[in-house]
């Protein structure tokens, strides 16, 4: 039951991380990225950061204890000059108090030896633990820099790919049905052509048939009275000659094809 429980969440939280993906606004997406990733990239920075810090402090420790080392040295090797000097002179109680001295601070000497190596394998490790660091760092910021480069160009893309997407749906509107009684745009444009093409069919019929020529016919006759009829009354005003000539001479009717 718990088996069926826990395919049934993982299969309905997939279901709605990928409505979710569909419906979200990839600008939206992309910003979200980018702040994820300047955001990633500062925790690795303060990460690296207390890496270095380590590093520095291990450093410090290191020097803090040879710089010891080298004090407790040169004080036992005083130590055993003035207990040889109190030897010379005979004075053994101090020679002894000297030596005595001198054996401390040779077991500081070798306790600081000791510390002294383990701080140095610890710079050592601390050393690369930072270099590693600041190479991650290095690294991250050029991703992230290729990442703020790369989004004016995915913002450029985006917009792209809405006005194709835009175009292409106006286009696919032109040949689908807007609805069950509305005609598609070839349909519409069908039905026009084909009117035109019945009205100029209609135009050319009535241009060739025998009604048309006699109607021309006629209309030359009336043109050819009339100008008969000017040239004569120009004649009885006295305005012939050139003129009347001219006037009374008229182009032929051409037959229309």
């Amino acid at each position: 039951m718990f088996k069926l429980a826990k395919k049934w969440w993982k299969y309905i939280t997939a279901k709605l991380t990928g409505s979710f993906n569909e419906r979200a606004d990839p600008k939206v997406q992309i910003e979200q990225a980018i702040i994820e990733a300047q955001d990633q990239h500062r925790r690795l920075r303060e990460q690296a950061a207390n890496v270095i810090a380590n590093q520095k402090q291990a450093e410090m420790s290191l020097n803090r204890s040879m710089e010891e080392l080298e004090k407790v040295n040169a004080n036992a090797r005083q130590a055993l000059i003035m207990a040889s000097d109190a030897q010379g002179r005979g004075d053994a109680a101090k020679s002894a108090q000297y030596n005595q001295a001198a054996e401390a601070l040779a077991t500081r000497m070798i306790e600081l030896e000791r510390t002294a190596e383990e701080q140095k394998r610890l710079v050592l490790q601390s050393t690369q633990a930072a270099d590693s660091a600041k190479a991650a760092v290095q690294q991250n910021a050029t991703n992230l820099q290729r990442k703020l480069a790369e989004r004016s160009k995915l913002m450029s893309q985006l917009d792209q790919a809405k006005m194709q997407e835009q175009m292409n749906k106006a286009m696919a509107s032109l040949s689908e049905a807007v609805g069950q009684d509305v005609p598609t745009f070839d349909e519409v444009r069908q039905k026009i052509e084909a009117r035109y093409a019945k009205a100029k069919a209609s135009s050319e019929l009535n241009e060739t048939s025998v009604e048309s020529r006699m109607m021309e016919v006629e209309q030359a006759t009336a043109n050819v009275e009339a100008q008969s009829r000017l040239s004569q009354l120009r004649t009885e005003l006295g305005l012939g000659g050139e003129t009347a000539a001219q006037a009374v001479e008229q182009p032929k009717p051409q037959a229309q094809a």
